[in-house]
């Protein structure tokens, strides 16, 4: 069973930088997949970041420029550097694995969904004030 533990969460002022952690345990593969996605209120889940096991990347938009995903594979654990924060970035952000052999891009485009990623953590709250 994997397990997913968010870290990092926090209030800070727009323009201030945030760094989340996700520290991954049990089962384990060469085909993962992660990812952060992030949920604002009642709204849809979204993808924010994925990484995949052929070292790709993806963004959304919003975030382009300003965050960037990383895995240290030695420590298990994947982060997510956050940048010149925007009230607008304030969310709920959640940390997901899937091992069936997903890309960066569709985790960032479908990860969020049913039948997405596999595994996520509890979440952990940022908010950015102005």
């Amino acid at each position: 069973q994997v397990q997913l533990v968010e870290s990092g969460g926090g209030s800070v002022q727009a323009g201030g930088s945030l760094r989340l952690s996700c520290a991954a345990s049990g089962y384990t593969s060469s085909r993962d997949c992660m990812g952060w996605f992030r949920q604002i209120g009642g709204r849809e889940r979204e993808g924010v970041a994925a990484t995949d096991s052929d070292g790709r990347t993806a963004y959304a938009e919003s975030v382009k420029g300003r965050f960037t995903i990383s895995k240290d594979n030695a420590k298990n654990t994947l982060y997510l550097q956050m940048n010149n924060l925007k009230p607008e970035d304030s969310a709920m952000y959640y940390c997901a694995a899937d091992y069936s052999g997903m890309t960066a891009i569709q985790a960032l485009t479908y990860g969020a969904y049913e039948y997405g990623m596999t595994y996520w953590g509890k979440g952990t709250l940022v908010t950015i004030s102005s």
